[in-house]
């Protein structure tokens, strides 16, 4: 395999990446203050449809993507309401959003753009297109540096920059913040932040709103920048890959970084060995490649990254002593 083939690769790899990493990063600042989220896939989802919907309208990217941010920190909030303020179990919530996301993009698609489930084709501003680095066209033609710097780092669309960003960011808030602090805390002994006078309902909620905007950007991302526009179910289960990355990585950024970047990788190679005629076996099956992502998430969960320990107020509702 020659340079220019790994290069195409792992920019694949990193594209492929890009959505796992965030809704993974929303999962993190969610789980932390003790809420449980398995409805990253509705949020997703939901914010996929809203930025495709919004950026057909009204061509503009910009307003795609808030519209998806509105969208996926409203589920997030109804999300917060059933687990924080009614003490519901928080798994049935999230599944419940899942569903709940999955069943009107669908009908919603339908209804307003009648081209089952889609929404149209987006072109030109509607759409974050990729960014051209100062100096990479100049470099392309140099040996090893140039492919590296003109196609893995340059090349890209702004969200995969804001992905890659939000991790050291994410690092600095949940380590090195007195909100991070308090974050980590609540999802520990929400008891002991309760009788230091710091609201764990207001800490919670902050966190699930968190979880909602960076989903939102996941979302985003598949429908107006990696894609050009809605379609039925597009996330296709990157919610639930990126709640494994999650606790493949133990609940901290860096690894959930590396975590994301391995099953985008493996997604990647996935698509280019799509009929490639292996010696001694034949071509290899479309549906083994498409399955290989899911198959090394249950292979790694299963034995490979120890014993992944939660927070440990985790899905248990706050009761107030009195």
């Amino acid at each position: 395999m020659d340079l220019l083939t790994i290069v195409l690769v792992v920019d694949s790899a990193i594209r492929l990446a890009t959505p796992l990493l965030l809704a993974c990063l929303a999962g993190l600042f969610s789980e932390r203050s003790g809420i449980f989220d398995i409805g990253l896939e509705g949020k997703m989802l939901g914010a996929a449809f809203a930025a495709g919907a919004a950026a057909g309208v009204t061509g503009s990217a910009w307003l795609g993507l808030l519209v998806a941010i509105m969208v996926s920190v409203l589920l997030a909030l109804i999300h917060g309401f059933a687990s924080i303020t009614q003490r519901g179990n928080q798994i049935v919530s999230g599944v419940a959003i899942n569903f709940l996301a999955a069943g009107l993009t669908a009908l919603l698609g339908q209804a307003w753009f009648h081209q089952g489930g889609r929404t149209p084709q987006l072109l030109g501003d509607a759409r974050f297109k990729s960014l051209t680095l100062p100096g990479a066209d100049a470099l392309a033609g140099v040996p090893v540096l140039g492919p590296v710097y003109s196609e893995l780092i340059s090349g890209h669309n702004l969200l995969v920059y804001v992905a890659a960003a939000a991790v050291p960011l994410t690092w600095w808030v949940v380590y090195r913040t007195r909100f991070g602090l308090r974050l980590r805390a609540v999802g520990e002994n929400p008891a002991a932040v309760d009788t230091a006078g710091i609201s764990v309902t207001w800490l919670r909620y902050r966190a699930v709103i968190i979880c909602g905007v960076l989903c939102g950007l996941a979302g985003s991302y598949l429908s107006i920048a990696q894609s050009a526009g809605f379609i039925v179910n597009m996330t296709a289960g990157k919610g639930f890959i990126a709640l494994a990355a999650l606790i493949f990585s133990k609940w901290r950024p860096w690894q959930a970084l590396g975590a994301c970047f391995l099953f985008g990788l493996l997604d990647a190679i996935a698509i280019r060995l799509q009929g490639v005629i292996v010696p001694g076996i034949g071509e290899v099956p479309v549906q083994l490649m498409q399955a290989l992502p899911y198959i090394l998430t249950v292979v790694l969960l299963a034995g490979f990254i120890g014993r992944a320990i939660p927070p440990r107020a985790g899905g248990v509702p706050y009761v107030k002593e009195r």
